[in-house]
């Protein structure tokens, strides 16, 4: 009788096991085992879940899915197992086979899906990764080399860390990542990015059989079209070997989490990051019209500093003048001359330096070669057409190029060249004549100039007075419109603001009358290019909300397009902008004229109707601030980069306070106000608050205070005094929080200080500071040269304006690794713990609600 009950005891737990279904508590199924419903396997770690899902729009079609299971929000699917077969009977089942595979059943017990054959055999478990890998293994402990089959060797749309992306030759297994067909069909689109064999290793992002981008081949060090590639939180490692080619990529950060995503709809790469619960993308390819494959088409190049941006290359000449003078590119170019391929002296190379590649997918590579070596095999073989030097450890995504051209073709460039040189020279001397007499005429009118000068200083203080007191309609401006010939557009009448209207269009006089820094400019001096309404009208799809990139004082800024194909900038004046017609006349003046490499470029302005719009060159990469104060982006920012952020802000504040036409105090330097290109070299931007500063003079007051709070001198906060030394101080802010990552005005206190100023002068005093280094940047920059960047930055915020030093001291100190440094004094910084950056609008701020009114200078 025992014996019996035993037995039955034994079947019942025996039955309970059989039917056994996984909880959210488990990351593992055995077999005889199922998932149904909506039961989910949740990774160790509780980051990624798996179980059945349904899209919304999917009309009942199922789907087994991966995707993370802490975020907040809409379902973030990283893998699906059946998206080419979806269940349609309902309920859908996985279990694990007794031949060791995953199989999806449907309500009808008809298997709809399965994984493919193990390579290893009795398979007992599958179970979901912490890397969101789901792993069939032979001993349940999901370790290799156990691994019998798992879902990284079959991507979706989307690479996680640890996927990789290639071929494997010998395992017979191609990993690419295609978009869905649709946010509510799973299935493959028709947008892959994928590597493609042959030549050096290379991925091409297509859209069906057109390939639309590359990632550049790879160099030994990078792929030479994706150039910020390494970042401090992210590592990656590109396998190229005859077994197997890939791209795989790392975080450092455990609690970082990162995908990279195929967008079927934009047709782009891009990669995100997890930012306070939820995602944005702060990296993706294509970025700007000649990132797009063979934009200009064969033996044709593209450069984005030129309008239009397709060229041929030297020797080369348009297919189709007719349609290349049209601004259809895709035939390319041909040879002016046939090459001779004799293998002798009938051809040569030319080099075409810092060039990017489209593809070198047909290239052979030659280990050990040299050059020369190489040119002669290039001469050797006629379906050789230039060669390139494959340079390692270099981050520069552009090469030099010998182009292999008829000798008569490179004799002819050869000759042009010394042609320009020439003319160059005899400009160059014609310059010096030229500006000899106009300096013996210059004397001989100064005597006459003075006296005119000094009557007109004696009436500046009256001419003030009055300008005041004149009526709001006597301020307004315009300028003359730009004829072009462009479609005729019928904006929506939603687009019409309410504010002040403008005078009718005259000319640029009056323009100038009407701005403060009329003494400092003529008639000739203002030569902007004039945009009509109805071109950033159309550039900007009518101001859409998609093409909205960011806001600021002046008020929105919104990306677009002009019909050459240039990307632009178009800040259009808010309704309730803080700054408004003083702002606007002054920036236009201001750049109108400026040249630097690294300032911003303005290419021009429209007012007419009700709208006054400023038109800039396009910065892909946002503004400093978009990396620098956000985890995940502030980890792209490797030390070389900061320190090229660093030194080309110093040599833009230089070019502005030293050697542009006219001495020029920016006074708003600030994180947010620093662009980025697509290389990552710093633009400064917005002189709606720049003045325009008396080279014969040390300071200046204004009764007008403007700027940002955490990044004011003290003397120009509190008394309105500004001088070269204001911006000084601005930059020493930026230069420290560029160091330690840290705002400087924030919510949060630094140590036992309300501001980053006051928690680097403690740490300064306690021998401290190389806590102040960014986390990011501790074992991968020199910590000397850290060091020292914060020692500047202190020296440049000390309190009394004359102990600041110039920035041309400052570029000398950060540069010069043997410059002693002497040791700063006590900063200037208010006292007052600021939330963030608040711009300071017209007369007044506001302060955490409190009303400050800006100080009459005296």
């Amino acid at each position: 009788m025992r014996a019996r009950t035993l037995s039955l005891l034994l079947l019942l737990l025996a039955a309970a096991a059989s039917s056994f279904t996984p909880s959210t508590s488990t990351d593992t199924i055995y077999r005889n085992t199922s998932l149904t419903g909506n039961q989910t396997l949740v990774s160790a770690g509780g980051i990624y879940a798996l179980g059945f899902f349904s899209p919304a729009g999917a009309d009942g079609r199922t789907y087994l899915g991966i995707w993370y299971a802490s975020i907040p929000g809409p379902t973030t699917v990283v893998w699906v197992a059946n998206r080419r077969d979806p269940v349609v009977n309902s309920p859908a089942a996985l279990q694990l086979s007794d031949g060791g595979r995953l199989v999806i059943l449907d309500g009808n017990n008809d298997t709809v899906w399965s994984s493919a054959v193990p390579t290893v055999g009795n398979v007992t478990a599958a179970q979901l990764l912490d890397t969101g890998n789901l792993v069939l293994s032979a001993d349940g402990s999901g370790s290799w080399p156990s691994v019998a089959w798992q879902s990284f060797d079959y991507p979706t749309d989307t690479l996680l860390p640890g996927m990789k992306l290639g071929v494997d030759t010998r395992a017979g297994i191609t990993r690419n990542i295609t978009a869905w067909r649709s946010p509510s069909d799973p299935s493959p689109g028709d947008v892959t990015f994928k590597l493609v064999i042959g030549g050096l290793p290379q991925f091409f992002l297509l859209r069906g059989a057109t390939r639309v981008y590359t990632s550049g081949p790879w160099n030994g060090d990078i792929l030479t079209g994706v150039p910020y590639l390494k970042a401090h939180d992210f590592t990656f490692k590109l396998v190229y070997s005859p077994d197997e080619t890939y791209y795989s990529y790392f975080i450092r950060e455990p609690s970082l989490l990162s995908r990279l995503v195929v967008d079927g709809a934009a047709t782009q790469l891009k990669r995100f990051s997890l930012n306070n619960g939820a995602w944005s993308s702060f990296w993706y390819y294509p970025t700007d019209q000649c990132d797009y494959y063979a934009k200009c088409g064969p033996f044709g190049y593209c450069d984005t500093d030129r309008s239009p941006p397709c060229s041929c290359l030297p020797g080369f000449v348009p297919r189709s003048p007719d349609q290349w003078s049209q601004r259809e590119w895709s035939a390319g170019c041909v040879r002016r001359t046939n090459l001779s391929c004799d293998g002798g002296d009938g051809d040569g190379f030319w080099v075409v330096n810092r060039m990017k590649l489209p593809q070198a997918t047909d290239a052979t590579v030659y280990a050990g070669m040299t050059l020369d070596q190489c040119r002669q095999a290039c001469l050797g073989n006629c379906s050789c057409w230039g060669v390139r030097r494959r340079e390692q450890q270099r981050r520069d995504r552009r090469r030099d190029v010998y182009i292999r051209l008829a000798q008569s073709d490179i004799d002819a460039l050869k000759a042009a060249a010394a042609d320009n040189h020439q003319r160059s020279h005899k400009s160059k001397l014609i310059i010096i004549i030229v500006a000899t007499i106009s300096g013996v005429l210059f004397l001989l009118a100064a005597v006459g100039c003075c006296c005119f000068w000094m009557k007109k200083a004696s009436r500046k203080g009256e001419g003030e007075d009055m300008a005041s007191s004149l009526p709001p309609s006597t301020a307004d401006f315009a300028l003359p419109y730009r004829v072009r010939s462009q479609p005729s557009l019928s904006p929506p009448p939603s687009r019409i603001r309410s504010q002040p209207s403008l005078s009718p269009v005259r000319d640029h006089k009056q323009l100038l009358d009407a701005s403060e820094e009329t003494r400092y400019y003529s008639d000739k001096d203002v030569d902007l290019p004039l945009f009509e309404l109805e071109v950033t009208l159309a550039a900007t799809d009518n101001f859409a909300e998609h093409k909205r990139i960011g806001a600021g004082g002046f008020g929105p800024v919104y990306m677009g397009h002009l019909p050459d194909g240039r990307e632009i900038a178009v800040k259009r004046l808010g309704a309730h902008s803080g700054q408004g017609l003083p702002e606007f006349k002054n920036e236009v003046l201001l750049i109108a004229k400026l040249q630097h490499r690294n300032l911003v470029q303005l290419l021009g302005c429209c007012i007419e109707e009700e709208e006054m719009l400023l038109v800039y060159e396009y910065m892909p990469n946002k503004s400093l601030d978009f990396f620098l104060f956000e985890k995940s982006r502030r980890a792209l920012l490797d030390w070389e980069m900061r320190m090229t952020i660093i030194e080309g802000v110093a040599q833009g504040l230089i070019y502005l306070h030293k050697h542009s036409r006219l001495r020029i105090i920016h006074r708003d330097l600030k994180a947010s106000n620093i662009l980025l290109d697509t290389d990552m070299n710093p633009k400064i931007s917005d002189f709606g608050m720049a003045r325009i500063f008396d080279p014969k003079g040390t300071q200046a007051n204004t009764k007008r205070v403007v700027g940002t709070y955490g990044y004011m001198a003290p003397e120009y906060a509190m008394a309105g005094n500004f001088s070269t030394k204001s911006d000084v101080f601005s930059y020493g802010v930026l230069l420290l929080e560029i160091i330690s990552g840290m705002r400087n005005a924030g919510s949060r206190r630094h140590g036992n200080s309300v501001s980053l100023l006051g928690y680097a002068w403690e740490l300064w005093n306690e021998g401290r500071c190389h806590e102040l280094i960014d986390t990011p940047l501790h074992g991968r920059c020199p910590e000397n040269v850290a060091l020292k960047c914060i020692h500047v930055s202190l020296l440049c915020v000390q309190e009394q304006a004359a102990d600041r030093p110039s920035m041309t001291e400052i570029i000398s100190m950060i540069t010069n690794g043997s410059a002693i440094l002497p040791d700063p004094k006590q900063p200037g910084f208010l006292s007052m713990l600021v939330p963030n950056e608040t711009d300071i609008a017209e007369e007044t701020c506001s302060l955490n609600g409190l009303s400050v009114t800006i100080l009459d200078g005296r």
